[in-house]
């Protein structure tokens, strides 16, 4: 590594010939000096640590290269077999607004008459406050006794909020990640409708309780899978740290926090113990504790096989990560998986 052109192996090494060297040093500077070229090598090695060759989130790594915009030569917009969106007339508009022909705009001297109809749509959204008001009938006889009609089931306050402002409220608070400050906002300006913080967690709340079902489908579900991937990153609440764990496959997915990292917070989870198919990690040894089949993550490999080869001058890292990278571009070309022949060959090639 190299700092404001000085090449900081290159002194390293030298400083330990001369100590190698130097005869007349006592034991204990020696030791001195070996420990002091011991920090320094480790801080250097600290420094040249990215999101590339680390497990270093590259949210933290403000220096990385940055990918560049390749010419492909392609047209701009969606390309041929891309999926698009394509905006379709509805069969049931909402509303229909009939455009009559002036008939003070025809030639003179021609009779025309109707023909039909060239529709064209406007889709568009109405952000407005809709409020019901349910009135039940009060019935009374000739003795004054009166009898009010039921209001229906979930109608319980004099004025409340409804289904649609609470499903709203927990989609954009749990799904698109906007704080309460801001969800508040959004009511008052765009709705008129005045929500507090408090009435927005009591929403998460109900909706969390009403999922309870969902949780042990979903854990159960995942527990008896073939393969499932799992991993953990630290996430903050209330200030404090806790680690968001998680296990998915293609159809399930299940994310949970927990004070704890390891093995006691995935054991309180659930979902691991259970789990006998193949599991897909990060190589952290907490999950070697579970009687599984452990399949490593070739992204995490990756990253050590870079730093295998940049920092430590490894030269079969850098063969094994392209041998890496070029097997997976190979699987993804034919659809997720290899005929016979096609193993054969790229298993020959790894060992």
């Amino acid at each position: 590594m190299t700092i404001e052109s000085i090449d900081i192996e290159k002194s390293l090494r030298r400083v330990e010939a001369l100590l190698k060297a130097e005869k007349e040093l006592s034991p204990a500077l020696i030791s001195a000096v070996e420990m002091i070229l011991l920090v320094v090598k480790l801080l250097i090695n600290k420094l040249g640590l990215n999101s590339k060759n680390s497990s270093k989130p590259p949210s933290s790594d403000p220096n990385r290269e940055k990918k560049k915009n390749l010419n492909t030569g392609r047209k701009p917009g969606g390309q041929k077999g891309h999926e698009g969106a394509t905006l379709t007339q509805d069969e049931n508009p909402d509303e229909i607004k009939e455009i009559k022909m002036d008939r003070r705009t025809l030639p003179r001297g021609e009779n025309f008459t109707p023909d039909g109809w060239e529709s064209r749509q406007v889709v568009d959204i109405r952000i407005s406050r809709y409020v019901t008001e349910y009135r039940a009938e009060i019935l009374k006889n000739d003795l004054g006794k009166k009898i009010t009609v039921p209001f229906p089931k979930g109608v319980d306050r004099f004025v409340q909020y409804g289904a649609s402002v609470k499903a709203d409220a927990v989609y954009m608070s749990m799904y698109q990640l906007i704080p309460y400050d801001r969800l508040r906002e959004h009511f008052a300006d765009q709705f008129e409708i005045p929500l507090s913080s408090g009435t927005l967690f009591s929403f998460n709340q109900e909706a969390a309780k009403k999922l309870e079902a969902f949780e042990s489908l979903a854990k159960h579900k995942l527990a008896v899978s073939d393969l499932i991937h799992a991993d953990e990153t630290g996430i903050n609440i209330n200030g404090k740290l806790h680690w968001l764990h998680n296990a998915s496959n293609e159809d399930w997915t299940w994310l949970e926090p927990h004070v704890k990292r390891g093995k006691e917070a995935m054991d309180a989870i659930g979902v691991l113990p259970e789990f006998q198919g193949i599991l897909v990690h990060d190589h952290w040894k907490p999950y070697f504790q579970y009687e599984s089949l452990h399949s490593l993550c070739n992204a995490h490999h990756l990253r050590e096989l870079t730093r295998a080869f940049e920092q430590d001058g490894m030269n079969w890292a850098k063969t094994m990560g392209s041998f890496l990278s070029d097997l997976n571009e190979e699987v993804e070309k034919l659809g997720g998986e290899f005929n016979e022949q096609e193993d054969r060959i790229w298993r020959l090639k790894y060992q």
